[in-house]
């Protein structure tokens, strides 16, 4: 592959969203020796460790994946990269590596048709997020263009963004 070239999806990994629980094989709170089995004991490629308390995150650019984990070990979000990365669904939606206008549609009709309850949430570049998916749908670029690169959060990290942030400060209804 190229550095811009886009695997297609019938050539990646399926995966399924299970919201706040898992992203494919990978359960939110597994340990890093735990990850590496489930991904068939493929090795990090680099990775940055708090030498306090082991925080910190591991790249795995053979799966396209970047994981991020808490003190202790413990599994908090998954990114997946847009050009290589597993396909994620969140039931028949493809979420890894679409233009980005499409999904923050599905994003938005999604919240429309869900409780009053705020929803959708924007980091500062202006890339929309699901809270009830604990997703946010950042962006990654493939040449001349912008593709989807998802993160999805454990609920651990969603409701600790929300305390350093403030939730009115990044949530809308």
């Amino acid at each position: 592959m190229n550095t811009w070239d886009v695997l297609p999806d019938n050539e990646r990994r399926q995966w399924v969203l299970d919201p706040f629980v898992s992203v494919g094989p990978l359960r939110f709170g597994m340990s890093r020796s735990e990850v590496s089995a489930e991904l068939g004991g493929i090795q990090v490629n680099w990775g940055v460790r708090s030498a306090h308390d082991g925080a910190g995150h591991d790249s795995y650019s053979e799966v396209g994946l970047t994981l991020h984990y808490a003190a202790g070990d413990q599994l908090r979000a998954v990114r997946v990269d847009a050009l290589g990365g597993p396909q994620v669904f969140a039931g028949d939606t493809a979420l890894v590596g679409r233009v980005p206008s499409e999904l923050e549609r599905w994003v938005e009709v999604r919240a429309e048709r869900r409780e009053p309850d705020p929803e959708l949430f924007y980091l500062p570049g202006g890339e929309i997020g699901s809270v009830s998916l604990g997703l946010a749908l950042c962006l990654q670029r493939a040449g001349d263009r912008l593709l989807t690169r998802p993160v999805f959060l454990s609920s651990d990290t969603m409701e600790d963004s929300y305390d350093k942030l403030g939730r009115d400060a990044w949530v809308i209804s």
